[in-house]
């Protein structure tokens, strides 16, 4: 049998034919452009999810057909905190507002105030990039986007939604709204009344691994399956990272460097910390919660840099290795949070800051700046997750800044913990996306699917040379600016 594991990510669709023992055998890919109205807006229309979904199918059927023809079932990874509003006739009534947008900053101060323990029952304090908040701008700013809105599900259901018909979510996605109690993982009542959202206009709740619906008939025709192809719920991205390197268990952590960053950890307990801005929800894997600390702008801090500078990623990883080798005392210090900050401080309006800087320092400094600043952004995302008891027991490492080991090392050292890098780390997402099909097939076998480890790449050690140093650095680091400059 054959499985399909979508990753519907901010900037790109990526989908992956896996079979039963997790191996990628063909994949596909379209990038998913953001529309930008306006300073800090940040919006993608789901229609476009549908069109770039189905251009990959029509790829892979035909240039894959023998994989096509033994498709037993599809589940997808989706990017989180967008609501997708649709009327009855299950058209977007308005543009996903993605979870990076900044227009409801105002908002967040507002729902604090109706719910002052909202941190406690939520993933975390409102934060403009959450549901709740965006619900409550656009009934300020766009009240006939809701008078028209008959369902709200999150991006990845829409695309279920396509090949299923069928209208559901689940838990892990639908913690993003702020709808969501996390510790039951039921919709709360007191949520729904201080975001003034109705509970009939929200979707059925299920689990990740569960039987969304099968695949439409001319679907199915289309591309060349099995009639019986069954679709299961999915989950948010982070969750079908974890799922895809095996963090099913309690102790287990997926660190993602991305376009963002996030360290994963499965948890076994309901651990809030919103005090400190670690995110808490139930897990895709049934009886566990994920953990997380994220760091908003990871491999964009150094996409900044690389147009900025006009050298590639890799070559300014490069030069800062180069530099580090030399020692790095002297280094300018840099606060990468050029889209603000969440874990552990949760500051959206945080700019960026490079301190430190002379005549004498060049793209190689700068650069070890941005991956250091990184690195201890994710550092403090760990100590505040240890902070709230939460359990890390091993490391495992995915997305696009694992091509840098000397970045890896970095975070490594930080920890003072080894880091593995798995082979096809690249697609965790579409091998967790994978497994929750798999396990929507093949229930009995859920718990085996769901932790399975995948061969190592590298295992990345701390680099006892830099840790005095780096550790001396990192309390500077936290002592840098939120925000130097102000808009006028």
């Amino acid at each position: 049998m054959i499985f399909a594991g979508i990753d519907l990510g901010t900037s790109g669709i990526k989908t992956a034919l896996v079979d039963e023992e997790g191996t990628c055998l063909a994949a596909a890919a379209r990038p998913s452009p953001v529309d930008i109205p306006h300073p800090g807006w940040s919006q993608q229309d789901p229609d476009q999810w549908w069109r770039l979904s189905c251009d990959i199918f029509d790829e892979l059927a035909a240039t894959h057909p023998a994989l096509m023809a033994r498709l037993a079932g599809i589940s997808l990874s989706g990017h989180m905190l967008g609501p997708v509003l649709l009327d009855r006739d299950n058209c977007p009534t308005t543009p996903c507002i993605l979870w990076n947008d900044q227009r409801a900053i105002l908002e967040c101060d507002e729902l604090l105030a109706k719910v002052p323990d909202i941190g406690w029952r939520t993933n975390g304090q409102p934060d403009p990039g959450l549901g709740a908040p965006k619900l409550l701008w656009l009934a300020k700013h766009a009240p006939d986007v809701l008078d028209a809105t008959d369902v709200l599900m999150l991006p990845k259901d829409y695309v279920v939604l396509q090949l299923t018909g069928e209208r559901c979510t689940e838990r892990s996605d639908a913690s993003g709204t702020m709808l969501l109690d996390c510790a039951t993982g039921d919709w709360d009542d007191e949520l729904l009344d201080a975001a003034g959202w109705d509970k009939a206009r929200l979707p059925p709740l299920l689990q990740s691994c569960d039987v969304a619906g099968q695949l439409k008939p001319d679907l199915c025709r289309r591309w060349n399956t099995p009639e019986a192809v069954v679709v299961a719920a999915g989950s948010g991205d982070n969750y079908a990272g974890a799922l895809g390197v095996g963090a099913a268990v309690a102790g287990r952590a997926a660190l993602s460097i991305g376009t963002s960053g996030v360290l994963c950890a499965a948890d076994d307990v309901f651990h809030p910390a919103p005090n400190l801005a670690v995110l808490t929800t139930p897990h895709a894997a049934p009886g566990l919660f994920l953990s997380m600390g994220v760091v908003m702008s990871a491999t964009q801090s150094l996409d900044w840099l690389s147009r900025l500078t006009g050298r590639t990623a890799p070559e300014l990883a490069a030069l800062a290795e180069t530099r580090a080798a030399k020692g790095i005392t002297g280094c300018p210090s840099a606060r990468p949070s050029i889209t603000g900050v969440r874990t552990p401080d949760n500051r959206p309006d945080a700019q960026g800051f490079i301190g430190g800087l002379t005549a004498g320092h060049d793209a190689a400094d700068v650069a070890f700046a941005i991956l250091e600043g990184v690195a201890m952004q994710f550092y403090a995302a760990f100590t505040a997750q240890k902070a709230a008891n939460v359990p890390i027991t091993s490391l495992t490492a995915v997305g696009g800044g694992t091509r840098s080991l000397f970045w890896v090392s970095l975070i490594a050292t930080l920890f003072d913990a080894e880091i593995v890098i798995p082979e096809q780390g690249e697609i965790a997402a579409c091998l967790g996306a994978a497994r929750m099909a798999q396990s929507a097939v093949q229930p009995a076998d859920r718990d085996v699917i769901l932790t399975r480890l995948n061969p190592s790449k590298a295992a990345v050690q701390p680099v006892p040379s830099l840790q005095t140093d780096l550790f001396e650095r990192y309390q500077h680091h936290r002592s840098l600016p939120f925000s130097v400059v102000h808009s006028v």
